[in-house]
This record gives structure tokens, sequence and C-alpha cells, in this order.
């Protein structure tokens, strides 16, 4: 039996507010650009930045948690999975990378404390929007540390 792992972890700010809509079937799902940033000094001594964005997709009642209560400038923490997927749009196809989140720990509320609300889903198998079924969460959590 062959071993793998397919796991993503970030923890980022969004760098626009959440963007909610529904599959044909009503599934509700929400996509956020997160931005990491990676701090290191250049060859001269000097420090640098480098963003990096993240596409990350979430699902059913994880997707409403996100699009409530996170916006723009929001940290967040978000576990989940890479997915690859391609589409053909005037002829030329496409190709994108996204993250399927199956956990978030919002990290920032408003008048600035941490917040400690942890949220878990599953999300579906399929790339193909028009094709998922409903899909149940497995609830909130307490944070493990």
């Amino acid at each position: 039996m062959a071993f793998s792992l397919n796991r993503v972890t970030l923890i980022g700010n969004l760098g626009a507010d959440p963007e909610l809509r529904s599959t044909p079937q009503g599934t509700p799902v929400c996509t956020v650009n997160i931005a990491t940033t990676e701090r290191y000094k250049d060859k001269s001594g000097e420090w640098k930045d480098s963003t990096e964005w993240h596409k990350v997709v979430f699902w059913d009642r994880l997707a409403d948690n996100v699009s409530k209560y996170l916006k723009k400038g929001s940290k967040v923490y978000v576990e989940g999975k890479l997915k690859y997927r391609q589409y053909e749009k005037d002829g030329i196809t496409r190709y994108m990378t996204e993250i399927y989140a199956q956990s978030m720990v919002m990290m920032t509320k408003e008048g600035d404390g941490a917040s400690s609300q942890r949220s878990t889903a599953a999300e579906p198998d399929s790339f193909d929007e028009s094709a998922f079924a409903d899909t149940s969460s497995t609830g909130d959590e307490d944070i493990p540390f």
C-alpha cells in the first residue's frame, strides 16, 4: 500500500471580500484570494517581501461562515488540499490551481482581537460545479492547541 498526502496549510490575509455563490443544486460555494508573505534578506542584506496569492474554495457551511465573518484584510488559518482543473475559454485550454478548504480558523475579528472560531466542512470530489450534490459539514470543533 502506497502512502500519499495532499495537505495545504496557510496563514494569510484576504485580498478582497469573499465571493459567495451557489451551485445549481443550491450548495453554497465561496472563493477568496489569500496572500501569504515571506520576508527575507537579499544579497545586499536588505529586507525584502515576497507575496504569493492562493485561490481558496470553501463549501457548504464553511462557505457561509467565510462570507458572513471574513472581509478584505482578515487574517485566516486554512487547511485543505490542492486541486488542479482545466477548462476551455475562447477556444483556449486554461489551467487553474485551487485549494479546497477543509477547515478554517478566523484569526482576526472586528475590534482587532484574535478569534478562536474554527469551522470544518467536507467538499465535493468533482470539479464540475453543476455535478455537485449537497455535502454535509462536520461541524465546529475546538482548537487543539
